[in-house]
C-alpha cells in the first residue's frame, strides 16, 4: 500500500537555497511529499524564481496590505486550508509566526536556524556567532512556538569556525550544512509519523 502523500507548504523570504535543497531531496529520495505551495512575503525574492523552476505554485503576501499581522495570517491560513496543507516548513522566512497560524498548525511547523540554539537566536545567527569569536557554531532544526527561535530542538549539527575565516566562508559552510540537515530531518519526521 502506498503511503499518503503529505502536502507541504514552504515559507521563505529571500534567496531560497533551502527551498531548492528540500525540493530536490524529496524528489531524489522519492518521499511521499508534495511541495504544494511556496508562501513568500517579498514579491521580488529570488525564491519565487526557484519555485517557478520547480513548478511549485506561489502565494505572495504583502503584510502592509492588512491592518495587522493577525489579518494577514488569516488570509495565509485560508490559502493553506484551500490547498489542504498538512505541514509547514520555514526556510529563511524572516517573520515570526503569530498566534493565528500557530493555533491552526500547532505542532505542524518546523524552522531552520543558522546557529546552535539557544545561542545566537534571531535574524543574524551567523553574523552574531562570527562576531562573538566562538570556535564552533552550527545549524538547528526546531519546532516553532510563540517565541523567537525558542521551540523544542529536533536536531543540531556543528560547524567549525576557523581563526582565519571570513564571514562569507562561514556562511558557505553553514548553508552547505543546512542543505544536508534539513532534508534529513524532514525524512526522519516523516518516517516517525510526525508529519501528518
Amino acid at each position: 500500500m502506498k503511503p499518503d502523500v503529505k502536502r507541504i507548504a514552504i515559507f521563505a523570504s529571500g534567496e531560497g537555497t533551502n527551498f531548492t535543497a528540500l525540493c530536490e531531496s524529496f524528489k531524489k529520495e522519492g518521499l511521499p511529499i508534495n511541495v504544494t505551495l511556496l508562501v513568500c512575503d517579498h514579491r521580488k525574492a529570488n525564491v519565487l524564481n526557484r519555485a517557478k523552476k520547480e513548478n511549485v505554485p506561489t502565494f505572495v503576501i504583502n503584510f502592509k496590505d492588512y491592518p495587522d499581522k493577525a489579518a494577514a495570517e488569516r488570509v495565509i491560513a485560508k490559502k493553506l486550508a484551500d490547498e489542504k496543507i498538512d505541514f509547514i516548513l520555514l526556510a529563511g522566512y524572516m517573520r515570526i509566526i503569530g498566534p493565528t497560524l500557530l493555533a491552526t498548525y500547532e505542532g505542524k511547523i518546523v524552522n531552520i536556524h543558522p546557529a546552535l540554539l539557544p545561542k545566537f537566536p534571531g535574524r543574524h545567527g551567523i553574523e552574531d556567532a562570527y562576531q562573538a569569536g566562538v570556535d564552533e557554531t552550527g545549524v538547528t532544526i526546531h519546532w516553532v512556538d510563540s517565541g523567537i527561535d525558542s521551540g523544542k530542538v529536533i536536531a543540531q549539527r556543528m560547524v567549525p569556525v576557523y581563526k582565519d575565516d571570513k564571514l562569507s566562508e562561514l556562511e558557505q559552510r553553514i548553508h552547505a550544512t543546512e542543505h544536508q540537515l534539513y532534508p534529513e530531518v524532514v525524512k526522519q519526521l516523516l518516517e516517525r509519523g510526525e508529519i501528518s
